[in-house]
Formats: C-alpha cells, structure tokens, sequence
C-alpha cells in the first residue's frame, strides 16, 4: 500500500487518468440499462414533445419555449409554433452559463439570429423527471434520457440570469455563413432524429457541450466534458473572436443587462439584445 502511494505521489497526474478511466468504464457499463424512453412523468419545463421539420429551405419548430420569469418565480409558460427560412440565418451565438463555484463547470447553448432580428435558441438538457434533480455523477449512469428544447432568446437567458441569478456569457460565433447553416441543418436533423429515437444522456459522452461539438464536427477535447472551459477552448481554436480571451470574456458578460432587459416589453427582447450585442462585438 505504501508503494502505490508513493507511485501516486511521483506521478501527480495519474490518479486524475485513473479516475478519468474508472468514470468511462461505469459509463459504458450503465449501456446495459434498458433503452431510453419518451414517456416519464417529465419535469415541466422538459415534458414537451419537439416536431421539427425541414423542407425546402425552411424549417418549422413545434413547441417554441417562451417561459417567463419574474425572480425566482415563473409568471408565465408559454409556447408557440414557429418557422424560419435557412437562407436568412445571419449570425450564431455562443452561450456559456457557469456554475456557481465552479470554474470548471458551465451549461452551453446556442442562439440562431435570422433576418428581421428574429432568434431561436437551442439548449440541450438532461431529461428529468419530476422527482429527479440534475446530478453530474447519476448523468454517468444513464439516469436521465437526453432533451433537445428549442425556445426563444428571452426564455432561455432569463431562465439563467433571473430566475436562477447565474452568470450569463453570450459570444459571437466567427464561422462562415456556410458553416452556420451546417450547423443549423445538422441540430435540426439531430433534433428530429432524437424525437424519432430517445437516447440517454450522458455527463461524459452525450451532454449540452459535445452534443453540440458533434454537430460542429469537433473532434474529442477536454472542454466537452469540462464544459465550463468550452468558451477559452473555441477562442483557442479562433472561433470566438478577440484581442485576448480575457477581453473577449469580459466583454461577453450579459448578465446584468439580461436581469434589466427582463422588464421591458417581451416584443422588443430580440431586437434590444443584438443591438447590446453588436455594439460590445463592433458588429
């Protein structure tokens, strides 16, 4: 016993390797569960069904999340049908929401800016039921099926800086424009393809980070699993755009302005958020 922990302390790194490998190998036996199911008794907010369809260069989405906060209170859970032509996409962006005491930790979700200051929003989930809280280690072991909500921009910033008074990041995506549309098409296909056949999700294979990276068509990296450095990782690789990242992070924080902008009327949500947003970006 002594030895192995003299082995340890001469190879700081390894007991994190070992860990790291003990985690995937858990994970891959959690497989052996039964499959994913569409029919639990879902927490509210993740409960409904999505029917998302393209055709032709345009794509509908069935429900639109459009839920409103006031504190720590909901006032309202609203949904809409929606639809938008692929052609007039113009801008993604990236959102990072940290978890409090944690610099490791974060959600991610993306927003899609069509013409006319029209945003879709899309933020992947872990699917609880009503019962269930979110717990990292039980997201190993196949303890949640997987979500794809699409909703609107006020929902889903709101969600995290009012309601649950979380920072809130929100970066420019810098890709080309054909880059974005694949993006686009490729998370509506996942989305469809999802609703057709659930799947689990996973902390470590399957969560709101690399599901997205998959998409991209990322290869592996560290920040899809510790998500809460995805955001230095794609300024790393020149997709999010800045003189340093500090500069780019800080500049990024929309936290204040999204409590403020959750007073104003909600049809001038979209349009007052890209104005903050392209005057910070000099877009």
């Amino acid at each position: 016993m002594k030895a192995l922990f003299a082995w340890f302390g001469a190879h700081p790194l390894r007991p994190a390797l070992v860990s790291i490998v003990a985690i995937l190998v858990l994970g891959s036996a959690a497989a052996i569960s039964g499959p994913a199911r569409a029919d639990r008794n879902w927490y509210p907010y993740l409960g409904r069904d999505v029917s998302i369809e393209l055709n032709q260069g345009a794509f509908s989405v069935s429900p639109v999340s459009d839920w409103r906060y006031l504190g720590a209170e909901v006032a309202e859970e609203r949904y809409f049908d929606a639809s938008f032509n692929v052609a007039d996409l113009r801008n993604v962006w990236f959102v990072l929401e940290p978890q409090p005491g944690s610099t490791l930790a974060a959600h991610t979700l993306l927003l899609f800016e069509f013409s006319d200051d029209r945003i879709i929003g899309l933020t992947i989930e872990a699917r609880r039921e009503t019962h269930e809280d979110y717990d990292a280690l039980a997201g190993v072991f196949n303890a949640f099926e997987l979500a794809y909500v699409w909703g609107t921009a006020r929902d889903f910033l709101t969600r995290r800086a009012v309601m649950l008074d979380h920072e809130v990041f929100v970066y420019p995506v810098a890709i080309s424009d054909e880059q974005k549309l694949v993006l686009l098409t490729r998370l509506i296909e996942r989305t469809d393809a999802l609703e057709r056949t659930p799947r689990y999700y996973n902390t470590i294979f399957s969560n709101c980070t690399n599901e997205l990276a998959k998409a991209a068509g990322f290869d592996w990296a560290p920040a899809f699993i510790l998500t809460g450095r995805s955001d230095e990782y794609l300024y790393d690789r020149r997709i999010l755009p800045g003189a340093t990242f500090a500069e780019s992070h800080r500049r990024s924080d929309m936290t204040e302005f999204i409590q403020a902008l959750n007073y104003a009327p909600p049809e001038v949500f979209d349009a007052a958020l890209l104005a903050e947003l392209r005057r910070r970006n000099g877009i």
